[in-house]
């Protein structure tokens, strides 16, 4: 298997190698497939439980433009 890196991404591996952080690159390729596996799944489960509490929290009386103006003021005040 041939794996290719941009020069950013092969400038941290490197750095991450001389910080004494992991003995080579497939170590450090290795840990982060493993978390990106549990990011994965995570956001996965999180993506099922929030589509579970939608379908069970019953109907709005609110129409689509009003939930989306909601969120616009939310995301506008964070």
């Amino acid at each position: 298997m041939n794996v290719h890196f941009t020069d950013k991404q092969q400038a941290y591996i490197k750095s991450q190698i001389e910080q004494g952080d992991y003995q080579n690159a497939s170590e450090l390729v290795r840990e982060a497939l493993r978390m990106h596996q549990i990011y994965r799944v995570k956001v996965i489960e999180d993506l099922r439980t929030a589509v579970h509490q939608g379908m069970s929290s019953g109907t709005s009386s609110r129409s689509v433009s009003d939930i989306i103006a909601d969120g616009v003021k939310r995301h506008a005040k964070s």
